[in-house]
């Protein structure tokens, strides 16, 4: 058959292993698919660079507009990332019938409507499994197969980089500078690791993973976002006392009444016998509470080259496939448009230490403020005596709103020499 063309944006790590499996996998593609694929072109910044990739080198160019808008592509795959110029390239592409498949979960979390509306003014495909969670299929499960469900909650850890921080952290009692440029040295964390450890990655991550689970459009400045840079030894080691380990977790979830959505990234402490205190190293790990299907967990390599490039394949295939069928995918649903409602409102819990004055009637005026701010007392034990007396305090759930007052007031507590340290708990009431 005539084969379906491909215009690949970027030729880095993911588009050469991208380029790879496609050659490696010609034969099985074609047979899966129903025609071959064949590379039109592949756009780069500089010409003349040696790149390992078996590639007619008359294929590289640097007019990527040009390529995307020539009439004989079918697909574009774009993995350069960024904003600009891939937005403007994708939308190019779509608006002139082309399908996209794209791992940039910036772009998507940023602006995802406008390609939306590019593709179905052009009639093409929008794919994009490889933008969260590298090799997992888990964005065809939410935006598919749980199509005919309600998706309550979803709960993981979407980023490599941090992850394998905050294990190292934990199993070895490294700084969290040392873990850093320990992740950096293997290869894990880039020379600029703020992506990562402010958690500006996993906030995309999260919008795209809520817009699709809960039928609302969602974008990165309405997830709020903390990082892990203030993560100190002295935390891991306090909860790992306690049987908790930190984790920076995506957690997107229905409030209570079922009318708005919380989307949050921020480091939280998870009791050891929860399934995803087990996830070590770089890899990723997400829950998804459905009414009818339950709880489901997804756990594989978030990153890396041939993860993300078997991600990209797998979307190539799906839209090789509809596009020869005369068929379209999954468009965007926005149907339900909940209100993103702020992290104020949102319900958690919390785990507070706080440096205190060993003295009678401590306690007594401590859960008053607590109790003062309508935040309920789960557990609560006294370490050290002395200059070293301190309170660790567990709550039972409260708005952030009322934790935060709470925190606040006891600042201002004149037997509480300092908060040493305010964390929030997931995954164990």
């Amino acid at each position: 058959m005539k084969p379906l063309k491909v215009a690949l944006l970027g030729c880095g790590v993911v588009g050469s292993q991208v380029i790879r499996l496609m050659h490696e996998q010609h034969d099985d593609l074609a047979a899966r698919v129903g025609a071959p694929f064949e590379i039109a072109g592949v756009a780069v910044r500089r010409l003349g660079r040696k790149r390992d990739v078996e590639v007619d080198p008359g294929l590289f160019t640097t007019d990527a507009e040009s390529l995307v808008t020539r009439d004989d592509v079918d697909i574009v795959i774009e993995v350069i990332g960024g904003i600009e110029p891939a937005r403007s390239l994708i939308t190019a592409a779509l608006t002139r019938g082309k399908s996209v498949v794209t791992a940039n979960k910036a772009l998507l979390a940023e602006d995802g409507a406008s390609l939306y509306e590019a593709a179905r003014a052009g009639g093409g495909d929008l794919y994009f499994e490889a933008s969260v969670a590298g090799a997992i299929p888990l964005l065809r499960p939410l935006r598919e197969s749980l199509a005919g469900d309600r998706v309550n909650r979803v709960l993981g850890i979407v980023n490599g980089t941090t992850n394998y921080i905050l294990d190292k952290m934990d199993s070895t009692g490294a700084s969290f500078t040392d873990a850093l440029e320990e992740a950096q040295t293997l290869g894990y964390a880039e020379a600029d690791p703020t992506a990562d450890v402010e958690g500006f990655d996993a906030a995309a991550k999260a919008a795209i993973l809520a817009s699709l689970a809960f039928h609302s459009r969602v974008t990165a400045e309405q997830v709020h976002r903390e990082g892990i840079t203030e993560i100190t030894a002295t935390d891991v080691a306090s909860a790992k006392d306690m049987g908790y380990v930190i984790k920076l977790l995506a957690i997107c979830a229905r409030s209570d009444d079922g009318r708005s959505i919380g989307v949050r990234v921020h480091p939280a402490m998870i009791p050891r016998s929860h399934p995803l205190a087990g996830v070590r190293e770089a890899y990723n790990a997400v829950f998804v509470e459905a009414e009818s299907a339950g709880q489901l967990m997804f756990y594989g390599k978030g990153a890396g080259g041939a993860p993300t490039a078997s991600a990209v394949l797998g979307d190539l295939v799906a839209v090789g496939r509809n596009r020869l069928a005369g068929a379209r995918g999954p468009q965007e649903s926005t149907y339900a448009s909940l209100r993103v409602h702020p992290m104020g409102e949102t319900v958690t819990r919390c785990h507070v230490a706080l440096d205190v004055a060993d003295k009678p009637g401590v306690l007594a005026r401590v859960a008053e403020l607590f109790a003062k701010h309508d935040v309920s007392i789960q557990t609560v034990r006294q370490e050290g005596h002395g200059d070293d007396a301190q309170l660790v305090i567990v709550t039972h759930r409260a708005t952030d709103a009322a934790l935060s007052a709470t925190m606040e007031g006891l600042r201002e507590l004149d037997i509480v020499r300092a908060v040493a340290s305010v964390m929030r708990v997931e995954g164990d009431e």
